[in-house]
């Protein structure tokens, strides 16, 4: 391994000669003796570890300029460590320097061992808050993935999953249950792809008028109908290079899965009253809450666009699938709506996170973040409790349905697994703790635990 690198900010040059010659066999030595020149350095990000010499011209009898340069460094080289040289009478000065960010000071003259035990311990603490930094963002790439934010096995999948699709071309057809996410999964795979420096151009087929359908999809030509008083770009035509994304497919006329299925198969479009066919480069997602397969089957979908659409399905899972979540995406809700109400740092009690853990969460991701917003412009505090929650009342409206009823064991089974999760986030994930508040030995629960599949 190379030296590691170290910048000298010094402009006495005896010092500096001194502390080159003296540290040289251990590290990469760069001197600089003036403070516009140690900026360009530091804004490179080259140098881990820096001294400072807190007098600099152009006034080396005071600090003013060194202590100028220290509180410049966060937004010059934040990763760099500084340690500060200073005057044996300075020592207030060295404490002010140290509360403003420098890691350590040493005092005039310099005694070589103890700056080279200082700058060992300097550089130390720099590799160990780099490694920090890296698990840190290896972690939070394996629980996020272009805002969406899962650690259970299901989104560790499908986070999977949309990299693998982002690598290729084919049309993608993202189904789920509605507020699960799936415009930020076709946002995903749009980001990941190497279309991502081009447009991304989201279609609602549920929002807007048949009549206007056409015209907004593929565009029209100056006086194609009553109205038309210029040519107008459609929606295609605008994503060209990039994703058109496809919300609500199952809501598009047949008239217009017709159209559509030619741009998939040729490539290419023609505006109302055009003349000209368009070729097109784009990239097509679409997304449904509906079952197209039920659609074809009863002739609302046309069985040859399915089929072009389903090369790759992607499915959101619901978030009663992946319970590991719920408490995870309200951490993170309500720590980002509060700082963008600037509301402190309010809290969940442990009643209202087992609350949390334990309602079915119908309206999934997108009720979860209402819920959150509901309970943040209602508490007083910064405790959230459960009766700013407000899901029992929703509660009451989740009763099982016929096509839906659940048999005595499917519903004991239900029950046990949210007991199990309630005293686990009640008692902090305490094994020991949450057996004896559901009242079951340690043994016993570890069983239940792996019969729920709760990690």
């Amino acid at each position: 391994m190379g030296k590691e690198r170290l910048l000298i900010i010094e402009d006495e040059a005896m010092l500096a000669k001194q502390l080159k010659w003296s540290l040289a066999d251990h590290y990469e030595i760069t001197v600089s003796d003036d403070p516009r020149k140690a900026r360009a350095m530091l804004i490179s990000g080259a140098f881990p570890v820096a001294t400072l010499d807190l007098g600099l011209p152009p006034s080396p009898d005071n600090p003013v300029e060194g202590l100028k340069l220290l509180e410049e460094l966060p937004g010059l080289s934040p990763m760099t460590r500084v340690v500060v040289i200073t005057g044996h009478a300075e020592q207030d000065i060295a404490v002010k320097a140290v509360s403003m960010g420098a890691v350590d000071f040493c005092t005039k003259p310099i005694d070589l061992r103890i700056l080279q035990i200082i700058l060992n311990r300097s550089f130390r603490m720099q590799a160990l808050e780099t490694s920090n930094r890296r698990l840190q963002n290896q972690a939070d790439q394996a629980m996020s993935l272009h805002g969406m934010i899962g650690v259970s096995t299901a989104m560790r999948d499908l986070f999977a999953t949309l990299r693998k699709v982002s690598t290729n071309d084919y049309p993608v057809l993202i189904t789920g249950a509605s507020g699960t996410g799936k415009e930020m999964a076709a946002h995903a795979i749009h980001c990941l792809s190497s279309r991502c420096g081009k447009p991304l151009v989201i279609i609602d087929c549920g929002a807007i008028p048949e009549n206007l359908l056409e015209s907004e999809l593929f565009g029209h030509e100056k006086g194609a109908f009553t109205g038309a008083v210029g040519r107008k770009t459609g929606k295609l035509e605008q994503g060209d290079g990039g994703t058109v994304f496809l919300d609500k497919l199952g809501e598009l006329p047949l008239s217009m899965q017709v159209k559509l299925l030619r741009c998939l198969q040729e490539g290419t479009i023609d505006r109302v009253g055009g003349e000209k066919t368009i070729a097109l480069n784009i990239r097509i997602v679409a997304a449904t809450n509906a079952d197209l397969q039920q659609a074809v089957r009863e002739g609302r979908f046309r069985e040859d666009l399915f089929y072009r659409f389903n090369v790759v399905p992607v499915r959101m899972p619901s978030l009663k699938e992946r319970p590991e979540d719920i408490v995870v995406l309200a951490q993170h809700f309500l720590h980002t709506e509060a700082l963008a109400l600037k509301l402190g740092r309010p809290c969940f009690s442990p009643a209202a996170l087992a609350t949390l853990s334990a309602y079915d969460w119908p309206g999934n991701v997108r009720e979860l973040l209402n819920c959150i917003r509901r309970a943040l412009s209602v508490a007083e505090g910064q405790i959230i409790t459960p009766a700013h929650l407000d899901l029992e009342t929703t509660a009451a409206h989740l009763e099982p349905s016929v096509n839906k009823f659940m048999t005595l064991q499917q519903a004991r089974e239900q029950a046990e697994s949210r007991c199990i999760r309630q005293a686990l986030l009640l008692t902090g994930n305490n094994i020991s703790q949450a057996a004896k508040l559901i009242e079951i030995s340690r043994p016993t629960l570890h069983d239940l635990l792996k019969k729920h599949g709760l990690n």
